[in-house]
């Protein structure tokens, strides 16, 4: 720290100039950083879905559809004609349609009126259509134009168009509330009306930084674009405080502003340093998902708190020093009162507090792991287009989720017969296979190649199975169980599935697996820090306890208000707000610690609330209201459901640090004497 504080301050234009080259260029690498928006391209490479994706495209040119459009008030003939117009849009693989299914040279009177009636019925004609990846935001556009405000387009690739449109807006929008909030919450409670704009330019220069150096990664997750600049910003503006509000001590101790900045950085480098391992190994926890994308979004945090550490010990000593002048002119009183009342309301209600935690702590502990999951990205906005679209197209025709199986080629009568027994499954409203609905409808040698090539390859065949159910849920995933059984009794283990369903229900297995793991890594690592920092055995747990019981408060009230949670939502919060949270905990038992070896342990927690509380209160607000920023101007449900849980959890964590903990190093104060090292608790 000798070396470091020497350099920067001893060439404080150097560094500042390094920094801001150092963003200008990551700002324009971070436009060409890839973003991914299919969650389920997250799965484990061995996972079923993945491998039968993986099997599809190399042995067939066609994909599961994703996407449905469909046309008011047209003639069999018009309805032709607007598949053509469809097949013709560039990304657009393949249309289905009743043609392909039947010969429509022949009385529509005398086909299977099943069969048409799933794609033509009441004037009113359905396309299956298959959208490449990437073309999702063109193709759809001509859709639209194609087919106008009168006619319905839906399904995933619509979803994933609208959520490519979005991501940018939005995070700039979560931003710009963001932004505001964080300067109001500074300027009330710093000395000068430069500092605001100091943390806020050290910690977006280290945000672009971090998004820009994405680029090595080759591509990043839709989520992590999301979150990652807005919680970063969020987590590391408290090194920055601890590192300004140091300075300014320093500075009414010596008039050498370098010497005062130099004890500064070595004085606030230990605190700063612990606060930024609790947060870095709680994000740590989610690279030990098998679901890559909680792998994807801690990489990306633990990047940027290391970036915004070294922003902070460095480029923002450098600045500030660089800018001491204009600091001096612009100071002014701290707006914000005391809040010395604080220490007289929290004694008053640590009894009830104490009685309420131990009341709630295992209902809220069994409500949180029996909430209602979802395991996509949920449902899309009932108020846009696609939204709307997909009402119609429900109303009209049904919920359409299509399961493709990969069966082995060669064997038309048992292909014929499992098509036949998939038909009689719950929730099953169609099956097309060559062999029992294609082939036995036209005869092979009128058939166009490429229909036939839609259901066979050199080594398999495809069977496309509809259900009315939704893409996920009890009846979605039993569904699925009963195809692959019903597969695997005619073809053995040599059966693949895939589709949106699948893919679901995948993940389901996965993610509850991670469940377990990263929590316990996040809890274990935590306490692990905990210890070596406190050098004692009772404190990892009484803080822990602490955070841990926010979390449980938070993800329980899902379940009691009777909402699904999403389960992504649900594993990363538990990590995310044990590591960004903890800080408060570790703020205020740090300083009760400290002033317990000159105090009795009432007065010693009353000047720790007395002289810390609006620490803690400022680094909640600024989190929570990132949480809140993300969770009210995103779209996107996962994105905006995580940060309803960051913004809500936060202030759960604040509450127990301030009310909870308290009564309970007061209540422990004896145990944890006797188990901290050197603990030298004051007498009397």
């Amino acid at each position: 720290m000798n070396l470091i504080s020497k350099f920067v301050t001893g060439k404080t234009k150097f560094v500042v100039i390094i920094f801001t080259v150092l963003a200008l260029v990551c700002a324009l690498l971070m436009l060409i950083v890839n973003i991914n928006y299919k969650i389920t391209d997250y799965l484990p490479q061995n996972a079923q879905s993945t491998v039968a994706i993986s099997i599809n495209d190399s042995e067939f040119s066609q994909s599961v559809p994703n996407a449905r459009v469909m046309i008011n008030n047209v003639t069999l003939t018009q309805a032709m004609e607007y598949k053509s117009k469809i097949e013709a849009i560039d990304g657009v693989f393949e249309v289905i349609w009743l043609d392909s299914l039947i010969d429509l040279k022949e009385p529509i009177e005398m086909a299977d009126k099943g069969i048409v009636e799933e794609y033509y019925r009441d004037d009113t004609a359905l396309f299956s259509v298959t959208i490449l990846d990437g073309y999702e935001v063109s193709v759809t556009d001509e859709i639209y134009r194609l087919i106008g405000e009168e006619n319905a387009l839906a399904g995933n690739a619509v979803n994933l168009a609208t959520s490519k449109k979005l991501l940018v807006s939005e995070t700039l929008s979560a931003m710009a509330f963001l932004i505001p909030i964080i300067l109001i919450v500074l300027l009330l409670t710093t000395s000068s009306w430069i500092e605001p704009l100091l943390f806020l330019i050290t910690i977006g220069i280290a945000v672009l930084i971090n998004m820009g150096t994405n680029v090595f990664f080759g591509e990043i997750s839709f989520m992590t674009q999301s979150i990652s600049p807005i919680l970063q910003m969020a987590v590391s503006l408290d090194y920055a405080i601890f590192l300004l509000h140091s300075y300014d001590d320093y500075k009414t101790k010596t008039d050498d502003i370098k010497e005062a900045m130099t004890l500064a950085m070595k004085r606030s480098f230990p605190a700063i340093m612990a606060s930024a391992a609790t947060t870095l190994f709680g994000f740590l926890a989610l690279l030990f998902m098998k679901f890559r994308i909680g792998a994807d979004l801690g990489l990306n945090l633990v990047k940027g708190i290391v970036i915004s550490f070294i922003s902070i010990m460095v480029f923002l000593p450098a600045l500030t020093l660089s800018l001491n002048g204009l600091i001096n002119r612009t100071k002014h009183k701290k707006l914000l009162p005391e809040f010395r009342i604080i220490s007289k309301i929290v004694s008053g209600i640590k009894v009830p507090v104490l009685l309420l935690v131990a009341v709630i702590a295992v209902p809220c502990f069994l409500a949180q792991s029996r909430t209602d999951f979802l395991y996509g990205t949920g449902s899309i906005s009932p108020f846009s287009r696609s939204g709307q679209d997909q009402v119609k197209i429900n109303d009209k025709y049904g919920v359409s989720t299509p399961i493709v199986l990969l069966v082995p080629k060669g064997e038309p009568a048992k292909e014929a017969m499992l098509s036949s027994d998939l038909e009689k499954i719950d929730h099953v409203t169609q099956v097309v296979s060559y062999a029992r609905t294609v082939g036995r409808t036209i005869p092979g040698e009128y058939l166009d190649p490429g229909i036939t090539g839609q259901f066979y390859s050199d080594n398999y065949s495809r069977i496309i199975i509809y259900t009315d159910t939704d893409e996920e849920g009890e009846e979605a995933f039993a569904a699925v169980e009963e195809v692959q059984q019903k597969a695997n009794e005619y073809y053995g283990e040599n059966v693949y599935s895939l589709g949106q369903s699948v893919s679901l229900y995948d993940m389901k297995k996965v993610v509850t697996e991670d469940t377990r793991v990263v929590s316990l890594i996040a809890i274990v690592s935590i306490f692990l820090v905990l210890l070596f920092t406190f050098r004692s055995v009772t404190l990892p747990i009484v803080l822990t306890l602490t955070i841990e019981l926010a979390i449980w408060i938070n993800l329980s009230i899902p379940y009691f208000t009777g909402n699904t949670l999403c389960y992504i939502g649900y594993l990363v919060i538990s990590t995310v707000q044990l590591g960004a949270t903890v800080d408060y905990a570790i703020l205020l038992t740090d300083n009760y610690m400290l002033y317990r070896k000159s105090l009795k342990r009432k007065e010693a927690i009353r000047s720790t609330l007395e002289g810390h509380f609006i620490s803690i209160l400022i680094s909640a607000v600024i989190l929570s209201s990132a949480g809140f920023c993300l969770g009210f101007t995103s779209s996107s449900p996962i994105v905006s459901e995580l940060g309803i849980l960051l913004g809500r959890g936060t202030l759960l964590s604040m509450a127990l640090v301030v009310c909870f903990l308290p009564a309970l190093l007061v209540l422990c104060d004896r145990i944890i004497e006797k188990t901290t090292l050197k603990a030298n608790f004051y007498k009397g």
